[in-house]
């Protein structure tokens, strides 16, 4: 069957579309985005404006309408944090299951990061062994850990791209005071977060997903043999703190023109970088490997558990 993810998260609408089947790996078809950005939207008191509301709608409107032209059998639609979070979050939920004509399954921090913790372990396989992930989206970072497909350990914390760059790096360039600042922040936060992934087991394997973390990758990583031919983007600690002080100082329409660097994550990649240095500081990660799959092919690989093996949804 053809299948659609519909991720609604804080940077993009993005909808993924894939054919499946009991067994099988997700052969995507078609991959459709909308740059949203919709921290940019959120009002004095934590809501979403109604500017930011008409885009989001429209942007999901717009990914209903190729769903139906790519004739997807079922649409799975999730929002994350910004829409969790917003505090308006019920009135934009209800607007956006109007404008798809069908329910949003809105995803709790942990449960995003069980979705991409799947994802993840069905990429690299069961020879990875004991996993620790790191996710950076645009209001929140996951982590998680284990040696299954279930991680033994999940945590979310609101140290995404996007809310870090509104809350501590407003001026463009933000200059060192500012990024000081958020990487005191960013510490404080983790500190709770690394005592409790520091009592698991070493990990065989640490995994970084999301755009940004694929950004950084091919800004300060290199590459390395993988399987079957498939080149590997490793992200060492060092050189991703060496390039800290200078992407602060160019201004974010001259970041782009850096390797890796799009222009929608051109304003939160300082941000990012600040957040996931931190986050491998605190839980004594020197180098991780980026991951193709994420947040929307967990989603899809968990609906694809669920069919029966004559291809049909369980009733």
């Amino acid at each position: 069957m053809r299948l659609g993810v519909l991720d609604i998260g804080s940077n993009t609408v993005h909808l993924l579309v894939a054919d499946v089947r009991p067994g099988g790996r997700p052969l995507a078809a078609t991959s459709q985005r909308t740059v949203l950005r919709l921290m940019r939207y959120l009002g004095p008191d934590g809501e979403v404006t109604s500017e930011g509301v008409t885009a989001l709608v429209d942007a999901v409107s717009e990914a209903g309408r190729v769903a139906a032209s790519e004739n997807v059998d079922e649409l799975l639609a999730t929002a994350t944090s910004a829409v969790r979070e917003a505090a308006n979050g019920p009135e934009v939920i209800a607007l956006i299951e109007e404008a798809l004509g069908q329910p949003l399954q809105v995803l709790g921090g942990e449960t995003e990061a069980r979705y991409t913790f799947l994802a993840v372990r069905r990429w690299f396989g069961w020879a990875a062994g004991q996993i620790l992930l790191f996710d950076i989206g645009g209001g929140s970072l996951e982590i998680a850990a284990g040696a299954d497909e279930l991680p033994e350990a999940a945590a979310s914390v609101p140290l995404g791209a996007g809310r870090m760059t509104i809350q501590f790096l407003p001026d463009d360039p933000p200059g060192e005071d500012a990024v000081e600042r958020l990487r005191a922040h960013a510490r404080a936060t983790l500190a709770p977060v690394a005592a409790q992934f520091g009592a698991l087991e070493r990990p065989d394997h640490v995994v970084g997903s999301s755009k940004a973390i694929r950004s950084l990758a091919k800004l300060v990583g290199y590459p390395a043999p993988g399987w079957s031919g498939i080149e590997r983007m490793l992200l060492p600690r060092a050189a991703l703190g060496s390039w800290i002080p200078r992407l602060a100082r160019i201004p974010a329409s001259a970041r782009q023109e850096l390797p890796g660097i799009t222009p929608d994550r051109t304003f939160q990649i300082v941000a990012g970088a600040v957040v996931l240095h931190e986050a491998m500081r605190a839980l004594d990660v020197d180098e991780l490997e980026v991951s193709p799959w994420a947040l929307r092919e967990g989603v899809l690989l968990r609906y694809i558990e669920s069919l029966s093996w004559t291809g049909a949804a369980p009733a």
